[in-house]
């Protein structure tokens, strides 16, 4: 995510980034050191997409401050 966006991975934190994803559970997370998208915790396709073919999750990344 900081290589996309064209930041080094301490401005990561300057600039407050959150991943908000869309529920109740936070299944992404940005790691602190390198600014990697990671998944915040085990993700069950069964779970979440049973009856549905193709399983997407969708996520919003916020950035404050102006690039």
């Amino acid at each position: 995510v900081a290589k996309d966006l064209g930041l080094q991975y301490v401005e990561i934190a300057d600039r407050r980034v959150r991943i908000l994803d869309k529920g109740r559970t936070q299944y992404f997370a940005l790691h602190g050191k390198t600014g990697h998208l990671v998944t915040a915790e085990r993700i069950d396709r069964e779970q979440l997409c049973e009856s549905v073919e193709q399983c997407v999750l969708r996520c919003e990344l916020i950035v404050q401050g102006e690039m």
